[in-house]
């Protein structure tokens, strides 16, 4: 399922995704864990240049995302995953970040995979927002959106990436 088209379609996940997330991220009482509806959980790591592929997953719950690149240039950047399930355990939100907003590194290639959950949205920025700055989305040419992945369309890609955003919908089981 790709991000939706038409400025219309645009402007309405513009303005759900930030209620969603912000519904996730308001949500503080729990231990992030295996509960559902758990806490958002945050962690930090390492994006490193070389050229290797490098993964990082986080889990909260049942479900899950992974991050995979391969980056060139510059030095090590630390970056940011957070993971948040709404209380019913029906929206699963995967963000992975640069928090200083802009990555200096040439990301050759970038993959993110959610588990137990299907994707609704899913947006890549060129660069994070950053006091004044808002956030840059990538061209829609750069990048491709299946039903639980998000990754760089090879050839397309302008090798920038700083910010993904990942609204996933829990599958439900009809009685």
């Amino acid at each position: 399922m790709a991000a939706p088209s038409g400025r219309s379609g645009r402007r309405a996940w513009a303005a759900l995704v930030p209620a969603a997330l912000l519904c996730l991220a308001a949500r503080a009482a729990a231990e992030p864990g295996t509960a559902p509806g758990a806490a958002p959980s945050t962690a930090e790591f390492d994006v490193r240049p070389g050229g290797e592929v490098h993964s990082f997953s986080r889990s909260l719950g049942d479900h899950g995302c992974t991050f995979t690149y391969s980056a060139q240039g510059g030095t090590n950047e630390q970056w940011q995953m957070s993971l948040g399930v709404s209380e019913d355990s029906g929206i699963f939100s995967c963000s992975v970040w640069r928090p200083q907003g802009k990555s200096y590194l040439f990301f050759t290639q970038f993959k993110a995979e959610v588990k137990g959950a299907k994707i609704e949205h899913a947006m890549a920025y060129s660069q994070a927002a950053v006091g004044a700055q808002g956030d840059i989305p990538l061209k829609e040419e750069e990048f491709e959106v299946a039903e639980r992945t998000v990754s760089h369309r090879e050839g397309k890609f302008r090798f920038e990436l700083s910010k993904l955003v990942i609204v996933a919908k829990t599958p439900r089981d009809e009685l």
